[in-house]
């Protein structure tokens, strides 16, 4: 195994964190502050993609599109907040559970009405389709170095947001103590309403970027969300800095464990039985290592104030 392949792998898994932290610190906000089990984040995901997939048809601009896919998540988030979580936030978890999944039923349904059951397209910017050359003579897209840059962007941002910032502080307070900052004359609503649209904005932006690196389809959001719960369980439910320490470290456990757990049981096993027993084994490693964490920290790496 070279040195490029395994920097390679390295940043794939890179990628693949920043992506889960993209999706993972909207819903640990979410439910950090409002402490709201919302099962539709996949859904606002999904309709990031299809923003911006359709907008960068239609105009010929990936950036527009980007800049769609932000849009129309938030709006769709702060739509569902308005019309329907606002009313579950004294409900117990079983029925926000319950509202939420009706509401990935609608936003699958929704979807394929107005684009139909077939995936859609979206083509990387030219600005960003070349590819730099690693240690070692391999190159390695342009575009996945990007949403690496992104990431580290947007976690420079929200922490700025969060423990620098007049809202910041609101949100720090209502994961405290809701009813103390209502009674100091915060507007509740406003407050949940905006977290919520964030949340969603940044699920949306994680889905547009994505779209260019595989189908925007129906359906495409479930599949992360659970690997979003994952995250925000190995970091801490309310932590934006656990949020991002789970998300880097289940995307290279992730990923290495599929490049390198295959070619391990090879070695003793033979090619056949090795590959599907390192496949097998790999699959479900996340889970183990969440397991493994859980033990010695039940409440995960970081409080919901980290």
């Amino acid at each position: 195994m070279s040195t490029a392949l395994l920097i390679e792998q390295l940043l794939n898994g890179l990628q693949f964190g920043v992506m889960l932290f993209l999706m993972a610190a909207g819903l640990t906000l979410i439910f950090g502050v409002m402490g709201l089990i919302n099962l539709a984040h996949g859904s606002l995901y999904m309709v990031g993609a299809f923003a911006c997939a359709a907008v960068a048809a239609a105009t010929g601009s990936f950036w527009l599109g980007l800049a769609a896919s932000l849009a129309a998540a938030a709006a769709a988030g702060a739509l569902v907040e308005i019309v329907v979580i606002r009313r579950l936030y004294e409900r117990d978890h079983l029925d926000q559970v319950l509202a939420t999944f009706a509401l990935i039923l609608i936003f699958s349904e929704g979807t394929r009405w107005l684009f139909g059951s077939f995936p859609l397209y979206l083509d990387i910017p030219s600005a960003l389709s070349g590819a730099v050359e690693l240690p070692g003579g391999a190159r390695y897209p342009l575009y996945r170095l990007a949403i690496i840059g992104v990431g580290i962007v947007v976690a420079a941002g929200l922490y700025m947001l969060i423990s620098k910032t007049r809202l910041g502080m609101r949100i720090r307070a209502g994961e405290s103590d809701r009813e103390m900052i209502g009674a100091l004359g915060v507007d509740i609503r406003t407050l949940y309403t905006v977290v919520f649209a964030l949340g969603a904005a940044l699920a949306g932006l994680a889905g547009a970027l994505v779209g260019a690196l595989q189908s925007v389809q129906v359906g495409m959001g479930e599949p992360v969300l659970i690997l979003a719960f994952v995250v925000i369980v190995i970091g801490g439910i309310g932590s934006i800095k656990g949020a991002l320490i789970g998300a880097i470290l289940v995307g290279l456990v992730d990923t290495l464990g599929r490049f390198l757990l295959p070619k391990l049981f090879v070695a003793f096993m033979g090619p056949s039985q090795g590959t599907t027993m390192g496949a097998a084994i790999a699959s479900m490693l996340i889970y183990v290592v969440m397991a493994f964490i859980l033990a010695f920290r039940p409440r995960g790496l970081f409080s919901a104030n980290a």
